[in-house]
């Protein structure tokens, strides 16, 4: 696994790439940068984060490696790269996607525990009556990042 620091709109964001594609993405920089943006095969997904942050890009095409978590876990990811750009689901809403609609404190586990967020949306998940709850990079980031999908979405819909 190679890691690289991106700086973005709400920080630093450290992406990891193994042999198959994007494999995590923390906020904040770790301390062991092995890769190059440039040369390491980082480019696609810098250009497209970069792309995502300036409004341009809605939806991400690079490759994912997900090697860890529980089958209900993995379901929740594969669920949040469903919801549209620009909206969101609640928790029970996914749970009952899932197939478990009781299971809405486990979609926030599972969400708690994405190890790609921003490509893998999990910002996108709401608590019920749309409240803003839950963000492993905290809440000014979640509110940042569903503030430039809903400006870009208006935008989009209103010509």
């Amino acid at each position: 696994m190679r890691w690289i620091v991106l700086a973005s709109p709400i920080g630093e964001l450290s992406v990891a790439m193994d042999d198959i594609g994007v494999c995590g993405v923390q906020f904040g920089a770790v301390e062991n940068v092995t890769g190059d943006a440039e040369d390491d095969g980082f480019a696609s997904v810098v250009a497209e984060l970069r792309g995502y942050f300036a409004g341009e890009l809605t939806g991400f095409t690079v490759p994912l490696s997900v090697r860890r978590g529980s089958e209900f876990e993995r379901a929740v990811w594969d669920e949040m790269t469903k919801i549209p750009y620009g909206e969101t689901r609640t928790y029970g809403e996914v749970a009952r996607m899932v197939g478990d609609p009781g299971a809405a404190r486990a979609v926030g586990v599972a969400c708690n525990r994405n190890p790609i967020p921003v490509i893998v949306p999990c910002h996108r998940i709401v608590g019920a009556g749309g409240k803003l709850v839950g963000f492993g990079g905290g809440l000014p980031r979640k509110r940042h990042l569903l503030e430039l999908e809903a400006g870009v979405a208006l935008r989009h819909a209103w010509g």
